[in-house]
């Protein structure tokens, strides 16, 4: 098997050496060769200007300047030694001061010599000076990655500073492993696809995005190497989606039988949405396919998904199979449970909760009429992949807001069956297209996007500090109608005692406009145990109150059709999700709903860009690909926690064309070629079973 010595541990590289290969390990995560040659720069300083002494200014964020040493000494005592040397050009002169690694910069920097000189100027006394300079020779060397015009900056951290792998140290770290190992990189993308796109190389774009010749190189670089990224995470998703198909042999839910129809029929209390029909026809048709659905479903808050897995569960039912529906929280599953009850009016089928709070004597008996089929549909928490929880013949899945559930947890579900079930993932959290594509690329998508017929959209206003008490007199106005008022407070993640304090504090302000016995408070919050919590939001349900004072753990779960406002205290503290998410919290009334977004006088770019938004658009997919480009993908949906989005160069906000070139060409290749049995498409198979750490690739027959 042929080992490249780009393989190699980076201790052996010449520089690097045990204790800077372990600070690589730790502070970057850079273990070989090839990780450190995939540490690409952030950004780029043109080295293409010299600056004339006589032009520099402090406010220039950096200077190169071509200029003789014609003085050189050492100033002070002991430990407050510093190195002074005069650099001069035909304009004036200028001091080039460093304070540390004396011994080493008074042996390298030679009087009379002459220097291209690169810094931050600064103006100390009157005269211009530069700190710790980068100090080249006078011509550049005419090496492969010598002459630079664009000089890379690297990422790097206080700890690797302190050995000297700042920027320039990591710089020249790249110098000599590219110079010595150029010839073992190995190109990775087939030639018809590069010459399809007109791509670069990779040994080409590899060399030119460390060390570009010009910006054209730069952006050829960036180009090819942002595709072999997305390119390669399409290979993976689509291929194992195909794998899946081809393995697993599903259930086949052949008859759409007495529950579905009567349910529909007679017990359906409003007309599904056109988007809710659609939905329902597509999962309809893959449990017909005899293979494994995986369909994620998207749809806006209040849009209606919960029916749309209720009716896919009667699905299972007709077919003779049990289904279950699991939540991330007991808030969420209790509401999901109490929603398919309130809608099947104890008829059809029989339904149960579990969660951690369900007691011992109330698991014994779930697991027993579990086990024996006579439970068809369990709602629950993460208690349902205890393996205690045994079904009879579990034939559908519901995952209610997937990312919030760990790999490991969602496959003990698969699990429960020896066919696996049928897998039907929900968010409320819209999704932009090209981070459904990246996150969820192995799963086919359905998206509900319309709202149930009657639905306002909801009102949204900014108010700043100055205008509570025009906000607290419209709560009043609300709660006359009958209606009923949230307020939220954010999160302070650093402190949760400082947020309870600032919760109390709302609490407290309030309790000066709003007087027992008129109005009555709801509080909730994290630190509070599941059964108070309850207990508050059921008398808020119940509207035994008129206002419910909360953190974000009411940021999904909770409806109140007669919750008429939602407040949103220091709203530019939000993300935009959550900020839309909150706001779906009302407006599931008939009645007109309105968010209103408090917040400081003094707003940065970014906040006042989020409220603007939310004041502007009800729509969630557009402020979904807004919150993509202000925060990035990581952010969003937890997505930094999957493992599929560690991307070194791609941009799922600004590269969507890549993107979208990137899943075409696998979805082509793989029709043509399942098994990339195809000579051209070499590479490729290579690539998976590598990435199947050894094992023999997987052939799809």
């Amino acid at each position: 098997m042929f080992v490249s010595t780009l393989d190699t541990t980076i201790e052996f590289l010449k520089g690097v050496g045990p204790k800077r290969a372990e600070l690589f390990q730790k502070e970057l995560g850079i273990f070989t060769y090839e990780d450190l040659l995939n540490f690409f720069p952030f950004r780029y300083i043109d080295r293409t200007r010299f600056y004339k002494i006589n032009e520099l200014d402090p406010e220039l964020p950096y200077v190169q300047i071509l200029g003789r040493i014609t003085s050189k000494e050492q100033i002070g005592e002991k430990h407050k030694k510093r190195l002074v040397a005069r650099l001069t050009d035909d304009t004036g002169s200028i001091e080039l001061v460093w304070f540390q690694s004396l011994k080493w910069v008074d042996e390298n920097v030679t009087k009379g010599k002459v220097y291209i000189v690169f810094g931050k100027p600064t103006v100390f006394n009157g005269s211009f000076s530069i700190s710790h300079p980068d100090l080249e020779n006078y011509p550049r060397p005419a090496t492969i990655t010598g002459n630079l015009r664009l000089q890379p900056v690297y990422h790097s951290t206080e700890k690797l500073k302190k050995f000297f792998l700042d920027s320039k140290g990591i710089q020249k770290l790249q110098t000599l492993l590219i110079e010595q190992n150029l010839k073992e990189i190995v190109e990775t993308i087939p030639s018809h696809i590069l010459e399809k796109y007109q791509m670069a190389g990779r040994k080409e774009a590899l060399l030119n995005i460390h060390f570009p010749k010009d910006v054209k190189s730069l952006k050829s670089a960036e180009r090819r190497l942002k595709f072999e990224e997305l390119f390669f995470i399409q290979l993976q998703l689509l291929h194992n989606k195909q794998l899946r198909e081809m393995r697993f042999k599903g259930h086949s839910f052949d008859i759409v039988g007495e529950r579905i129809n009567t349910f529909y029929k007679e017990i359906l209390p409003f007309e599904l949405t056109n988007a809710q029909k659609r939905v329902i026809k597509e999962i309809r048709l893959d449990t017909q396919r005899g293979i494994q659905m995986n369909r994620l479903v998207q749809g806006d808050v209040g849009s209606g998904k919960t029916v749309v897995a209720l009716m896919s569960m009667l699905l299972a039912s007709d077919n003779g199979y049990q289904a279950c529906m699991m939540a991330p929280t007991e808030i969420l599953a209790r509401q999901h449970y109490q929603s398919i009850v309130d809608l099947l009016k104890d008829r059809l089928v029989k339904v149960a909760i579990l969660t951690g709070s369900s007691t011992k004597k109330q698991r014994t008996q779930l697991h027993s009429e579990l086990e024996a089929g006579e439970i068809d549909i369990l709602v629950g928490t993460h208690a349902l992949i205890e393996d205690k929880v045994v079904f009879k013949n579990l034939g559908l899945v519901v995952i209610d807001e997937q990312h919030r559930f760990g790999v490991e947890q969602r496959a003990k579900l698969w699990r429960k069956n020896l066919t696996p079930p049928h897998i039907l993932v929900m968010t409320a959290t819209p999704i932009p297209r090209t981070l459904a594509m990246t996150l969820y690329g192995d799963l086919d998508v359905s998206i509900i996007d319309e709202l149930p017929v009657g639905r306002k959209p909801i009102e949204t206003r900014h108010l700043y500090e100055g205008q509570r008490l025009r906000m607290f007199g419209f709560m009043k106005e609300e709660i006359k109608k009958g209606r009923q008022v949230y307020i939220v407070y954010p999160l302070i993640k650093e402190s949760e005692k400082l947020d309870l304090l600032h919760l109390e504090a709302g609490i407290e302000q309030l309790s000066y406009h709003f007087l027992l016995p008129d109005y009555q408070i709801s509080i909730v919050h994290g630190k509070m145990s599941n059964a108070d919590k309850q207990f508050e939001m059921q008398r808020f349900i119940d509207h035994k109150t008129q206002i419910m004072v909360a953190t974000t753990v009411i940021e999904v779960g909770v409806n109140v059709p007669n919750a008429s406002v939602m407040v949103i205290e220091n709203a530019e503290r939000f993300g935009l999700s959550q900020l839309h998410q909150l706001r779906g919290r009302v407006g599931r009334g008939a009645e007109q709903s309105f968010c209103i977004l408090m917040s400081g006088n003094k707003l940065s770019p970014d906040g006042k860009l989020r409220l603007e938004t939310m004041v502007k658009t009800n729509n969630g997919f557009e402020i979904s690909e807004i919150d993509l480009q202000l925060r990035g993908p990581g952010d969003i949906s937890g997505t930094q926690q999957s493992g599929v989005l560690e991307l070194k160069l791609a941009d799922l906000a600004k590269d969507q064309q890549i993107l979208q070139e990137a899943r075409n060409t696998v979805i082509e290749t793989l029709s043509t070629d399942p098994n990339l049995e195809n000579p051209q498409n070499s590479l490729l198979r290579t690539y998976l079973s590598k990435r199947s750490r050894g094992i023999a690739f997987d052939k799809i027959s």
